[in-house]
């Protein structure tokens, strides 16, 4: 962490710059002894791998906070990093989970309700399509979307379908990103069908990244995606997609809001978005 200000040999004491309970900074005779990162609302140790990986490539450091204890950062609404604080981390998704079914049971108007899509639901989207190899267009214009002007976008996971063509996708562009100068943190995959994808959610959300790219079939990742936004902290407008994606059935069968701000590129190199209950195409947008 930056001190503030040069500390003369005879002169004031050095001071660092911390969070406080409510999250305001405000200046400290000692350093903190948790970091943070203020995008993720996320609060580990100072020696965590991950943090550690991300900012010996050069990121990381402008979203970087610090803490003077867990106490602190608890109290200005951070949540334990999974890699470096496991138990800790553990404890707050077992809290989360505990606040949640209470809330369900309080609620006479809505009772508590499963991420995982109904089996009749399921068999009736039998025609969702299967993902098709991706083309040059179609990946030159995903990694277009991830650079954009100010998109600041550095470390990303990856996850795809176990399907030959999402794979092939996601390998080309973990190339194609780390040629840039990018880095991929972690690749996940998951199977066609699962109990309750609560593990490749979790591992899914389990670094830290700017984005998360996704090659996946349709219905697959909306099962995924439905218990994302429902057990994780994942974030679907900082998430980019291959063309596989661009089916506006999907936001159908995950609920309006779990896709809204989902973007992705098209076989001929256009780009779409998920806006609650439709996908759209061309995405309009202006320069920043």
């Amino acid at each position: 962490m930056s001190p503030v200000g040069p500390a003369a040999p005879h002169g004031p004491r050095r001071t660092y710059t911390l969070l406080g309970r409510g999250g305001t900074p405000y200046l400290s005779a000692t350093p903190g002894t948790l970091g943070g990162h203020r995008r993720g609302r996320l609060y580990g140790r100072l020696d965590c791998t991950s943090a550690l990986r991300a900012i010996s490539r050069g990121h990381y450091v402008k979203h970087r906070v610090f803490f003077a204890d867990e106490a602190t950062a608890v109290a200005a609404g951070y949540r334990p990093c999974a890699v470096c604080l496991p138990k800790e981390y553990a404890r707050w998704r077992a809290d989360r989970e505990s606040r949640r079914h209470a809330m369900n049971n309080l609620s006479d108007r809505e009772p508590p309700r499963s991420p995982l899509i109904s089996p009749a639901v399921l068999a009736a989207q039998d025609d969702l399509p299967r993902p098709l190899p991706h083309t040059d267009p179609e990946l030159t214009s995903l990694i277009g979307l991830l650079t954009l002007p100010k998109s600041r976008i550095e470390t990303v996971t990856v996850g795809h379908s176990r399907d030959e063509a999402s794979r092939a996708a996601a390998e080309a562009f973990a190339t194609a990103w780390t040629a840039r100068g990018g880095q991929v943190l972690t690749t996940v995959d998951w199977p066609e069908s699962a109990a309750s994808w609560l593990r490749p959610a979790t591992r899914l959300t389990a670094e830290l990244p700017d984005a998360w790219v996704v090659a996946a079939t349709p219905l697959g990742f909306a099962q995924l995606s439905r218990r994302l936004r429902h057990s994780t902290d994942w974030d679907p407008s900082r998430t980019y997609a291959f063309a596989s994606l661009n089916d506006s059935r999907l936001p159908a069968l995950t609920g309006p809001d779990t896709l809204h701000g989902l973007r992705g590129a098209t076989a001929d190199g256009g780009t779409w978005e998920s806006r609650r209950r439709a996908v759209r195409r061309p995405v309009a947008r202006s320069p920043r």
